[in-house]
């Protein structure tokens, strides 16, 4: 009966130990997939390496075009359309004549006046002769000269009529599409015809208050537009207004451009850019390489791997920015040229995170960026 006691009291041990055994291995296996699931797996980011550019600055801004002289041409008169003298979209000469209303009743009033001036001169001379042998007094005399200044004026007041039924292009430039035909009636005022002087053209413009002192008379400005891509009109500041306006604090600057293909039309929208100062020599980035901060500017610098064979880490520093164009943006303090630094994926890094790098795709790098599609 001992025997067997001891033969089961062992049997328990046994299985007891090995229960134990089996409880602490277990606890083992998952301390050390807690451990393993733990440990950070490498970020893929993007990356780029920091480089000085030459850096033209510039200011930006959008306007719109307007005439050197522009007008919608009117008659002063009323009358009868005798005659359309242009076709819709020519250029006029300064003084050509556009539109001729009837003026047959006025040329005979005028024929009438000029009759009755010209007897009121004859009268005037023969009363002259009179009075210089006193044969009347110097009073009559008087009235006939008064008569004769009299009907000269309305002589002239008449030829001026005459000639408003004539309607002339007050200056040369391109004539736009008219609705007037031979024999309508037009009224004072009645529009006839646009007519723009195109080349050259006004650019208006506003800037911040801020660009005052960067912008000055005889700058060059380089216009765009997308009714045609890749065409760089070139043109310079002529003025600049003195008010600023209080409600948006801008004001008004004015560019002539030239444009001999008479591409540029007055009312368009154009984008500006105005070159303010000499070039500098920058450290520039891609704009999506800064994290922008309540307390500053940032960007994770790529360090070397800590141990051989290991990834490298990410390293937050601060940076200066100054001015930027494009896609790019410069570095002022915080960088050397050189430094690898993270252009995407930053979002799921902070500092010390090992990288996984791949250039595949890039974030755009362009100082002068066009729209687009795909």
């Amino acid at each position: 009966m001992k025997s067997v006691m001891r033969r089961r009291l062992a049997i328990v041990l046994a299985l007891m130990i090995i229960l134990v055994a089996a409880v602490v291995g277990w606890k083992v296996h998952v301390i050390r997939k807690a451990i393993a699931a733990s440990v950070p797996m490498p970020q893929t980011v993007s990356t780029t390496t920091a480089e000085y550019s030459e850096w033209q600055p510039q200011i930006q801004a959008v306007g719109s075009l307007r005439a050197i002289h522009g007008v919608e041409v009117t008659t002063e008169v009323a009358g009868l359309v005798r005659n359309v003298a242009f076709r819709s979209g020519t250029d006029a000469r300064p003084g050509q004549t556009l539109v001729q209303l009837n003026a047959d009743p006025d040329m005979a009033q005028l024929q009438a006046l000029r009759a009755e001036a010209n007897l009121a001169a004859l009268t005037y001379h023969r009363d002259y002769i009179q009075y210089q042998s006193q044969a009347i007094g110097k009073a009559q005399l008087d009235t006939d000269a008064a008569n004769l200044k009299n009907t000269r004026e309305q002589e002239a007041a008449q030829a001026a009529l005459v000639a408003k039924k004539t309607v002339r292009a007050p200056f040369g430039g391109r004539l736009g599409i008219t609705t007037v035909n031979p024999g309508q009636y037009l009224n004072p005022g009645d529009p006839i015809v646009t007519l723009q002087t195109v080349d050259p053209v006004y650019v208006d413009f506003r800037l911040p208050q801020d660009n005052l002192s960067r912008l000055a008379v005889g700058q060059t400005v380089h216009v765009s537009t997308d009714a045609f891509p890749g065409s760089d009109f070139v043109g310079k500041i002529t003025s600049i207004d003195p008010l600023v306006d209080p409600a948006t604090r801008n004001f008004q600057a004015e560019a002539v451009v030239r444009n001999p293909e008479h591409k540029l039309l007055p009312g368009m929208f154009v984008r500006t850019t105005v070159d303010a100062g000499g070039q500098q020599h920058y450290l520039t980035l891609p704009q999506t390489a800064i994290t922008y901060n309540p307390y500053g500017q940032t960007v994770y610098l790529v360090r070397k791997p800590k141990k051989p064979g290991g990834n490298p880490t990410a390293e937050l520093t601060f940076v200066v920015l100054g001015p930027a164009r494009g896609d790019q943006v410069a570095v002022i303090k915080g960088l050397q040229a050189g430094d690898v630094v993270v252009t995407g994926g930053q979002m799921k890094i902070k500092n010390g995170t090992e990288l996984a790098i791949n250039n595949s795709v890039l974030p755009r790098n362009s100082p002068n960026p066009t729209p687009q599609e795909h």
